[in-house]
């Protein structure tokens, strides 16, 4: 049994990770607790809110009785917002309060488009575009290329929360770029568990959500590998994936 602890703002799309415990199939477990999101708002001040080391922390105790062996902050705006420095900051004080290894969706993100040997990425985000911007800006800090992006205008998660598949779709293929290597959707509002394989193949290459992300980022924390193609790419490299050479207990900024 390997569980991995997940701290989630609000409510929106939180119900992909039983599903993707399902797409598993084995002894995974993604124990939730929701935080209070505060003001529910793609604005980069209700973003770093968000992200305020009390509203993450009010789940520690909770997930640590539910067994996790690692916690991941199911927020990707609610680090990147931070900026790289800053996701780093909070992902090691949320490791420093837990006693276990710790991380972020969007720390996540970048170890997951290294983990597939790319370079150049697009991004497909619900965000409006300054949102958008941020996240294009986090990932340059960590040398990650964006090529390409496209921003669908949502005002808050429960709004994105709210899209349909076909909407996400078709918002993907406005973000997709022949240089890119990878596609990114990051928002954990968006409910994309059931079809990111469809999204594939639809592209012709890797697409990395970021639920799919957040479970991967706890697994890797866990020393745990899947092979469970139905969730991508991500989930069907068969070479062990190793956590970084950080002490257990703490995500290390890079």
């Amino acid at each position: 049994m390997t569980t991995v602890g997940l701290l989630y703002p609000g409510h929106a799309a939180e119900d992909d990770f039983p599903r993707i415990e399902i797409l598993l199939d084995t002894d995974i477990r993604l124990p939730l607790f929701s935080t209070d999101p505060g003001e529910d708002a793609y604005r980069p001040d209700a973003l770093r809110e968000r992200g305020a080391p009390g509203r993450i922390a009010e789940g520690v105790e909770e997930l640590r009785l539910a067994g996790a062996e690692a916690l991941v902050w199911a927020s990707t705006g609610g680090s990147f917002g931070l900026g790289w420095e800053g996701a780093h900051e909070q992902a090691a004080a949320l490791a420093r309060t837990a006693g276990l290894p710790a991380s972020s969706t969007s720390v996540g993100f970048v170890h997951a488009v290294r983990e597939l040997g790319a370079g150049r990425v697009a991004v497909a985000a619900p965000y409006p575009e300054d949102v958008t911007g941020l996240f294009a800006r986090f990932l340059a800090s960590a040398g990650v290329e964006v090529v390409a992006a496209a921003s669908g205008g949502a005002a808050s998660s429960a709004e994105a929360g709210s899209w349909e598949p076909e909407r996400v779709k078709r918002l993907v293929l406005e973000a997709d770029d022949p240089d890119a290597e990878v596609v990114l959707i990051p928002d954990t509002s968006l409910h994309t568990a059931a079809y990111v394989p469809e999204l594939e193949e639809a592209l012709g290459k890797p697409v990395l959500t970021a639920c799919q992300v957040t479970v991967w980022e706890g697994l890797r924390l866990a020393d745990r590998r899947m092979w469970a193609p139905r969730l991508g790419t991500l989930f069907a490299t068969r070479e062990p994936v190793r956590g970084s050479q950080e002490p257990k207990g703490i995500e290390v900024r890079e």
